[in-house]
């Protein structure tokens, strides 16, 4: 296994719906995650990537359960 010495802010970035999938190779986890040890930054970055698809995942649970003339309605105002 080649682990760089240490991975930078800008791949780990790139590489966050990947982790937060679980389809990363074993080599890039270590990786990432030997970066977030140290890195505060990331690490917040990871949490607010995280909150915001769980708020997305929400919003569209309400949307799919709301009514279908509510929808209408909502969407008809928009375009006056």
């Amino acid at each position: 296994m080649s682990v760089r010495p240490y991975l930078p802010c800008s791949e780990v970035i790139g590489f966050l719906a990947d982790y937060i999938d679980r389809v990363l190779p074993p080599e890039t986890i270590v990786e990432f995650e030997r970066h977030l040890a140290v890195c505060a930054s990331c690490v917040a970055y990871l949490a607010s990537y995280k909150e915001t698809i769980r708020a997305a995942r929400i919003a569209e649970d309400v949307i799919a359960d709301a009514p279908e003339e509510l929808i209408e309605a909502i969407l008809r105002s928009r375009l006056q």
